[in-house]
């Protein structure tokens, strides 16, 4: 099979190595993808959401399956771009349509859709430049800390969380009256706070069947002790200590089978990845938010401990046949640290000349943000590049990450130094 990615991430570096490994994969292309995806795959110079330029890609290169890696472009109606056009409706392609992407693309949508299906979720209220005063009077009614979500797609900094009640009204000002976050923050959810420890749950569907991946658990803040501004992520591990069988069975009978069915009675055929961010408040699940594809940098730790071959499992999933697949997954621990820009996640250099080591035995390198100049790799993004350890034990797997995140080199390099050590409590007793 000739197979396209598209994206240009960690994660789409990631699904380009696992993919291929597969003996069903025939030329595997990514658009655009980055400096590592060029030495496994052929770079496309495709924007991700230019669909005429990939429809004539995927016809001129007799495509068989394509991989959606960002939200945009689901968010924006790539599959149904590709499910209304015949010469590509027969395509396999992984990623829900427009009508399923509302889940990651509008957080309204999301909470509706979850209370209405009894997923359990925090209490919110939804807000717009209209009803600005009474969302300034309802923070005065609320107890900290604040939390404050944009509706729409914001690059993963849309979310806002505060004890200080003045600076959640000066945030729901900006975000609603100022524009904040573009038409993204057109509406702003005021949500409940949830006390817990969080992690990820990933789920990839047919419509109606269904398998779970390994769990992971990222750190969304620049600093070290979770402090600081969010980012897009600045490391992961799987899997996740406190997320034992009683937790991740409740998660399947209280998350995902009513997710599922919820789709299915809203009439949305949905084929392709759910990412289900949690709290585990008290050994309880509580539903963070939905994506539509998955986590960055967690699949540079969930892929890794997958045995099976992905090829065959998205052919599954496409097929309407996952109910015939048995998923593999390995004992070892998954460890990723993120080495982003100086200054990310605000402004930040790119073009920066980059030294990268070899992986450690067991040790895997993800470009992020990187691009060819010359012989040269250098900087190209944010989050720059993940260095992925796997062991026996989640120590190991630390050090091993840690490790290989110390040998990189640019001006300014920066990365979070205590990735996976508050779990270690849970861990190699």
């Amino acid at each position: 099979m000739n197979i396209l990615i598209i994206g240009s991430g960690g994660r789409e570096h990631a699904f380009a190595w696992k993919v291929a490994q597969s003996k069903s994969c025939g030329q595997l292309y990514v658009a655009p993808g980055n400096a590592g995806t060029e030495k496994i795959a052929r770079n496309v110079n495709l924007a991700v959401s230019d669909f005429a330029g990939i429809r004539s890609f995927v016809l001129e290169n007799a495509i068989d399956m394509v991989i959606v890696g960002p939200e945009e472009p689901l968010v924006k109606g790539i599959v149904d771009y590709f499910k209304t056009d015949k010469k590509l409706k027969k395509i396999r392609i992984i990623g829900p349509d427009a009508s399923g992407a509302r889940l990651e693309g509008s957080k309204d949508f999301s909470k509706a859709f979850m209370q209405k299906y009894n997923v359990p979720t925090a209490y919110s209220e939804t807000f717009t430049k209209d009803t600005l005063d009474e969302g300034l009077k309802y923070l005065e009614t609320q107890q900290g800390p604040y939390v404050l979500k944009a509706d729409g797609l914001a690059a993963g900094k849309g979310v806002i969380i505060t004890e200080d009640v003045a600076e959640a009204k000066k945030s729901l000002h900006e975000m609603l009256a100022e524009a904040k976050f573009g038409d993204a923050s057109s509406k702003v959810l005021v949500e409940q706070y949830l006390h817990g420890i969080e992690l990820s749950v990933f789920v990839l569907t047919d419509g109606k069947n269904y398998v779970i991946l390994p769990e992971a658990k990222d750190y969304k803040r620049i600093g070290v002790g979770d402090t600081g501004l969010n980012t897009g992520g600045m490391g992961a591990v799987s899997p996740v200590p406190f997320a034992d069988a009683e937790f991740l069975a409740k998660v399947e009978e209280k998350v995902v089978k009513p997710t599922l069915y919820g789709l299915q009675e809203e009439g949305i055929k949905y084929v392709g990845f759910i990412f289900i961010g949690l709290m585990n408040d008290n050994g309880n699940p509580m539903v963070i938010e939905y994506n539509v594809r998955m986590g960055d940098p967690e699949t540079e730790v969930v892929l890794p401990r997958i045995k099976s071959d992905l090829v065959k499992l998205f052919k599954a999933a496409a097929d309407g046949k996952l109910d015939k697949f048995k998923l593999a997954v390995h004992a070892k621990s998954a460890v990723t640290t993120m080495v982003v820009a100086g200054g990310y996640p605000e402004d930040y250099r790119k073009g920066d000349k980059m030294e990268i080591p070899d992986p450690e035995k067991d040790g895997l390198v993800f470009h992020a943000g990187t691009k060819s100049q010359g012989d040269n790799v250098v900087t190209n993004g944010g989050r720059v590049i993940a260095l992925t350890g796997m062991a026996r034990t989640m120590t190991a797997a630390v050090k091993k990450s840690q490790k290989m995140a110390r040998k990189v080199k640019y001006k300014g390099s920066y990365f979070r130094k205590d990735i996976g050590k508050d779990l270690m409590k849970y861990f190699d007793k």
